[in-house]
């Protein structure tokens, strides 16, 4: 199906291997003319003009029911009749064309059938109704996905919305996509026939939507066919300069990587290992990228070697070998059995070198996955139903088919749809417009790497590389991700702007507001569309507050509003000096010096002892003795420095004044929700501050007066409770004492 597909050399396999069907010889679609012009077919006789397509059909599927194909290529065949391609080919071509794709990489009879009628709805008189009469729901559905809206009802948003229409309905069944690249591919055969501009403008579309789309379904095959027709309308010097290497690469005398197949050949027979080494040219785009990596490219980078063998056991035996008695280059392994990509692709990626400096690639993976990485889904058959299910619906659609990929018991089956799909299909309906679809579109198909990240509950969430916790957070939770207020990432409290890799655990910390907002630096930090568009509707919809707006908005735009009581009225106060030693202010004396009743004391500011604490004094100028407690920093720093202390003990009052640390996310109303619990405990606030937030975290200073100390734990423990909040301690600074 494309150039990195095709096998100029077949070795055959280094042992005796189990017995294989034949393979078919590729067949060029560009080729079959007007061989679609026979005579009407007799009742019940298949017609020779779907020949190839039934061939190469029985290939993969040798007890499929024909029928159905039959009766599509009739129906499609007479009401095309008449109609002409700008090739000048009959039009009957292009479905038939279309049809042997899918089949050659082993799509289904329903798919076929589909396939053969894909465009009877949109240019011939046939109704859906009609289909699903003849052909059942399934194919009903498979058809009306792939055809396209009316421009004359959508305008310029015909394309973007057909779209949008044929990715819903991807959502339900990945089969409407299959056939939809299909068909894009032989048009894209097809297109020279078109005025230049044209040409552009559909191999434009082809780059940003389809050959993503390709790649993200797992199909190589019609992937690396769709890059090499786009490069060489859009880069026609480059494609010809690329063709110009690969023809003079191919007239060589020697053949490196032919060299490296006998070695490994000869190396897995004595190993006693069934497999078959094959050598994969690179296709054009591959061949471009490597120049462009490399520079003067050698013998070995015009395509790689392709290990097959029968088990997953044997990928590993064989890679053993290889690096046992060849040259591995370390660097170039990955493991891509064990961590598929989200695509389903799975091999074992290594290299091997030789003594003059030649480098091969080695891909090595079972009949199987080689099929899966060709197809993609495509090579899963019918993804909706189980095996035994499939065997007795092959081409016959049973009543009361499902549609929304789930079997009986609920169990989804697709593995494509919990993917890089449900989020796409999640964002879209959110999109407001179809600018904004077309574009974000773009933008998400652009991101061909995917993360996955786990849950504390041990579920997973598949993300595109660079994603954030802002992107995780609107990913499990959508909208009501407005409420988040930070992160745990593998344990480790985190901003939501932390950039998140591949294996991470994410506890996501969630506010229990219902009025919670998202911040508009959230934006800055979003890398998904559903996070994107989710953060900008509700901005929309919320305006900013007027520059001259005070209290409760500011608080909302900064998080650095300062309040004293519980009343939500603002009211800055100047932030305590930490290292100033506070005076009591009440008319009991808390604190006595031992030997010295009258001596005037003080709390220490850094550290704001309370009764019950251990403390200890020190004299300071003016015959005050500062009080701290005994595990303050600067008591360490006095005792070194050879400062005496002074022995002090508690008196009966358990009145006391403390100052306490909080930190928090920053989130609308934080600081009345902090302060109304403080109020709740009957702590009265003296003073407080509230730093700039930074990294989206805030750091809040108050100094409380508590009527018992042993309110303390109680009023600490009540300030983590609000929401926002991840630690209250007491202050602890880190000050000279004087």
């Amino acid at each position: 199906m494309s150039a990195e597909a095709t096998n100029p050399a077949t070795p055959g396999p280094v042992a005796p291997a189990t017995p294989r069907r034949r393979s078919l010889p590729r067949i060029d679609l560009r080729r079959l003319g007007r061989a679609a012009l026979l005579g009407s077919p007799s009742r019940g006789r298949l017609p020779d003009a779907i020949g190839h397509v039934v061939e190469a059909h029985r290939a993969h599927h040798p007890d499929a029911d024909l029928e159905p194909l039959r009766r599509a290529y009739v129906l499609a065949e007479s009401s095309h009749r008449g109609q002409m391609r700008k090739s000048g080919e009959p039009y009957i071509t292009h479905p038939l064309a279309v049809t042997l794709i899918l089949a050659e990489l082993g799509a289904e009879t329903t798919t076929l059938t589909a396939s053969l009628l894909h465009d009877t709805v949109e240019d011939t008189d046939v109704t859906l109704d009609q289909v699903r009469e003849q052909f059942g729901e399934e194919v009903r559905y498979l058809v009306d996905g792939v055809t396209k809206l009316e421009k004359v009802d959508y305008g310029a948003a015909a394309e973007p919305e057909t779209f949008r229409k044929m990715l819903v309905a991807t959502g339900s069944d990945v089969r409407v996509m299959s056939i939809k690249l299909a068909d894009r591919l032989h048009n894209m055969r097809t297109l020279g026939v078109m005025r230049p501009e044209k040409q552009e403008r559909i191999a434009k579309i082809t780059r940003d939507f389809l050959i993503p789309l390709a790649e993200r379904l797992g199909v190589q095959a019609l992937k690396t066919e769709l890059e090499d027709l786009v490069f060489a309308i859009l880069h026609p010097e480059e494609y010809e300069r690329t063709r110009e290497l690969i023809v003079d690469n191919a007239s060589r005398a020697d053949d490196p990587l032919a060299e490296f197949a006998d070695a490994m050949r000869a190396v897995l027979r004595e190993a006693g290992i069934q497999a078959e080494v094959l050598i994969r040219t690179r296709h054009f785009v591959s061949v471009h990228r490597v120049s462009r990596k490399r520079g003067q490219l050698r013998g070995c980078d015009f395509g790689r070697l392709l290990v097959l063998v029968n088990e997953d056991a044997d990928c590993y035996a064989v890679l053993g070998e290889l690096h046992t008695c060849m040259t591995p280059v370390v660097s170039e392994f990955k493991d891509f059995i064990a961590v598929p990509k989200f695509n389903l692709y799975q091999s074992l990626h290594t290299a091997v070198a030789r003594e003059d400096g030649q480098v091969a690639e080695v891909l090595i993976r079972t009949h199987q996955m080689h099929k899966v990485a060709e197809a993609g889904v495509v090579a899963l058959g019918n993804p909706y139903v189980g095996p035994q299910e499939e065997q007795t619906r092959e081409g016959a659609p049973a009543d009361g088919d499902r549609l929304d990929g789930e079997r009986a018991d609920g169990e989804r089956v697709d593995p494509t749809r919990p993917g890089w799909l449900s989020r796409l299909l999640a964002w879209q309906e959110a999109a407001p417009d179809t600018d904004t679809f077309w574009s974000t579109l773009r933008e998400d198909l652009a991101q061909d790497r995917e993360i996955t990240v786990f849950r504390p509950d041990g579920g997973t969430l598949g993300l595109p590389e660079g994603a954030t916790c802002v992107d995780a957070a609107y990913a499990q939770y959508g909208e009501d991700a407005h409420a988040c207020i930070g992160a745990r990432v593998n344990g480790r409290l985190a901003t939501l702007s932390t950039v998140l890799r591949d294996g991470d655990t994410v506890q996501l910390l969630m506010g229990q507001d219902p009025a919670s907002e998202p911040s508009r630096e959230w934006l800055e930090h979003a890398h998904t569309p559903a996070a994107r568009i989710a953060i900008q509707r509700w901005l929309a919809t919320h305006p900013a507050p007027a520059e001259e707006d005070t209290g409760e908005a500011a608080e909302g735009r900064t998080g650095s509003a300062v309040r004293t009581d519980a009343t939500e009225t603002p009211a800055p106060a100047p932030a305590p000096d930490p290292t100033a030693d506070t005076p009591l202010s009440r008319p009991d004396t808390a604190i006595t010096v031992v030997g010295r009743p009258d001596a005037g004391v003080r709390l220490a500011g850094c550290c704001t002892p309370v009764p019950a604490d251990e403390v200890t004094g020190f004299a300071v100028r003016g015959g005050v003795v500062t009080v701290h407690r005994a595990e303050c920093a600067a008591v360490a720093r006095m005792t070194d420095a050879g400062r005496a202390a002074v022995d002090v003990r508690w008196g009966d009052t358990t009145e006391c004044r403390v100052t306490l640390v909080a930190e928090s996310f920053g989130r609308p109303h934080l600081l009345a929700d902090l302060t109304e619990a403080m109020a709740l405990e009957g702590a009265e606030i003296v003073s407080a501050t509230v730093e700039p937030p930074s990294q989206q975290r805030v750091r809040h200073t108050y100094t409380v007066q508590l009527p018992d100390a042993a309110h303390l734990p109680t009023l600490m423990r009540a300030m983590r409770n609000v929401p926002g909040v991840y630690d209250v301690s007491r202050a602890q600074h880190h000050a000279s004492a004087s």
